[in-house]
């Protein structure tokens, strides 16, 4: 019955990729906002595949052996789509996302050409096993609460150098205080 139930409440979001294989991303019907794809999640994913991203020389990408980091990644999907791309990724959420990362991961292991681990990070915590600045920071759909805002800010300051590239996708919402916590966060991040 439990396992029935637990059938029930998980379920696996395909993403296909250009070239036709597909990212299979376990979910979870109940928990946080980190045990589901959000939409943010698959159009920065999808973005990461445009020709905005092409390498060079022909074929190639312009992630590939680039180092990203993903912060709240939840299923993380959007690093495993860079990992597939050839990036050395690592995906960062809170400890009780660990496992789903890790789960994730397994699952795509065949379509990764670069690297990707899942550590824990939590947003504004000093952190002891420092990350050196990547060359991509990719976040989807960060801006929700309030009382993250800073912590938020404190981490992209804190992991990126001069050269990181922070790309933020988030779903512009119009309901309740979320518009005013997107301006909190643009006006803070201008700072």
């Amino acid at each position: 019955m439990a396992a029935a139930k637990e059938a029930l409440c998980s379920f696996v979001r395909p993403l296909e990729k250009r070239d036709g294989t597909v990212l299979r991303l376990q979910q979870y019907g109940s928990g946080g906002v980190g045990c589901v794809v959000w939409d943010a999640a698959i159009v920065l994913a999808k973005y990461l595949e445009t020709q905005h991203f092409l390498g060079a020389a022909a074929g190639t990408h312009a992630l590939r052996q680039r180092s990203v980091l993903e912060l709240g990644a939840g299923t993380g999907a959007v690093g495993l789509m860079a990992a597939t791309l050839g990036a050395d990724v690592i995906l960062t959420d809170l400890e009780e996302l660990q496992d789903l990362l890790k789960l994730n991961i397994k699952m795509n292991e065949h379509l990764i050409t670069g690297s990707v681990e899942a550590k824990v990070l939590k947003w504004g915590e000093e952190r002891k096993d420092c990350f050196s600045p990547p060359d991509y920071i990719l976040m989807a759909d960060c801006i929700y609460y309030e009382e993250s805002l800073e912590p938020l800010l404190k981490t992209l300051k804190d992991l990126s150098g001069p050269e990181t590239c922070i790309i933020c996708c988030y779903e512009q919402r119009t309901m309740g205080k979320n518009p005013e916590i997107e301006k909190k966060y643009f006006e803070k991040l201008q700072r």
